[in-house]
Order: C-alpha cells, then sequence, then structure tokens
C-alpha cells in the first residue's frame, strides 16, 4: 500500500504540471485574439480542439493511471471481500468523541473498521499523524452507516479529530495518542512521537 503523504505529493506535482498546461490553452487563445495585423487572429479550429483533446486524454489517463496507487481505492473496491481483524466504535455527542478503546492498538497491515456513530450533529472522523498530515478520514452523519475500513503499513502513533464544521466546540475534538500500529518493520516517520 502506498503511503497517502508520497501519492498526494506526486499528485500535487502532476496536476500543476496539468493545470499550467490548461491555462496556457487559454493564454494562447487570449493573445491571438487580441492582436491585430494581417493573419493574425483565432486559433485554427484544428489546432484549437486537437490541444483541447490532448488535455482531456492526460486528464483521464492520470485517473485511471492513478487510481489503483491511491491508498484507499483498492480497499474500498474489495471491500466486500475483506475480513476485519478488529472493528473499533466511535461515539460522537455534545461535542466529545469517545473511543470504546484507548488507545486502539492496530497490528501491522491488518484491515481495520472504524466503526462511528453520531448521536447529535455531522462530525467528522479523521486520522492523523504527529506532523499534522491526513492519514484518512470520513465524515459521521447521524442516522447512517459511518465506517472506515483501513490498513496500517508502518508503525506511529495517530490521533483523531473531527474534520467537520460542527460549531465553534468542533476544533477542539481531538483525542491525542488515539492509534498506536505496531509490528511494521518500518516506522512511518511522520507518527513517530
Amino acid at each position: 500500500m502506498a503511503d497517502s503523504v508520497d501519492v498526494l505529493g506526486t499528485l500535487k506535482l502532476v496536476y500543476t504540471i496539468y493545470a499550467i498546461a490548461a491555462i496556457s490553452l487559454i493564454a494562447w487563445y487570449a493573445y491571438r485574439i487580441t492582436q491585430e495585423g494581417k493573419g493574425v487572429g483565432p486559433a485554427k479550429p484544428a489546432i484549437f480542439w486537437t490541444y483541447v483533446a490532448t488535455l482531456i486524454t492526460i486528464g483521464t489517463g492520470l485517473h485511471f493511471l492513478t487510481y489503483n496507487v491511491v491508498p484507499w481505492v483498492p480497499m474500498d473496491l474489495d471491500r466486500a471481500n475483506i475480513e476485519s481483524h478488529k472493528t473499533f466504535n466511535i461515539t460522537y455527542k455534545d461535542h466529545e468523541i469517545t473511543l470504546d478503546e484507548k488507545p486502539m492498538r492496530v497490528d501491522c497491515n491488518k484491515y481495520v473498521v472504524f466503526d462511528a456513530v453520531s448521536e447529535d450533529l455531522t462530525y467528522g472522523f479523521g486520522i492523523f499523524r504527529q506532523n499534522h498530515s491526513m492519514v484518512a478520514q470520513m465524515q459521521v452523519v447521524p442516522g447512517s452507516r459511518n465506517d472506515l475500513m483501513w490498513r496500517f503499513p508502518k508503525n506511529g502513533t495517530y490521533y483523531v479529530r473531527s474534520t467537520e464544521y460542527s460549531g465553534p466546540k468542533g476544533a477542539h475534538m481531538i483525542v491525542e495518542d488515539a492509534i498506536i500500529v505496531s509490528g511494521c518493520q518500518e516506522d512511518d516517520k511522520h507518527s513517530v512521537k
């Protein structure tokens, strides 16, 4: 399983290049139609549509090439066939997060399910590294099934926080040292305490 920090870093670079290419089309077109003189005018339709088709091909190609690299996609696609090693129950009520087990101890590379229930408002369940980068998150809606399956490939200590706005008190919904992953050969360098 790829690390979300690495995947998102690569995607930032790729999409920045893609955005610059798309913006260049607009700039080129704007430059051409604002020029005076003989023979200068809008781009020829064949050139314009070739450029647009190239951008569309590259854009959709990026999604097809990366859909299976993003850590949560293979898990979601095959979720019906994956048995979780452990399920952790989390309750949200009155701007408080209550864990049935603290810390939640997770074995390396074992699938676990975080089953969250809200008894009043819409909250968020976010797993964060010690450097405050997000590992995974889901919305926790009252009266709905809210569960997240995850597998941790590296040792680390993670905290949980609400990732949805639920009023001013929601900013303080943090549970430090909520998840401890052990048994891996490698440590998550962003989650070592």
